[in-house]
């Protein structure tokens, strides 16, 4: 599911995230739903803060 990206100035993004306590099935789709938004925008990178999930979770596409 492609999920919205925050804009700067998002309360939300000011907010710490947390680290990831286990790989659980929410991890798991908000992973998947990471990976779908950040080729959606598109870019190559995405931190889950930026669509409104304060954990420490980041996805990186460096292939070029």
């Amino acid at each position: 599911m492609i999920r919205p990206i925050l804009k700067y100035g998002d309360t939300v993004l000011h907010e710490p995230a947390r680290p990831v306590d286990a790989l659980t099935p929410d991890v798991d789709r908000l992973v998947n739903d990471m990976i779908e938004t950040m080729y959606a925008a598109p870019g190559i990178g995405l931190a889950a803060p930026q669509v409104g999930v304060p954990l420490q979770i980041l996805v990186i596409d460096l292939a070029v």
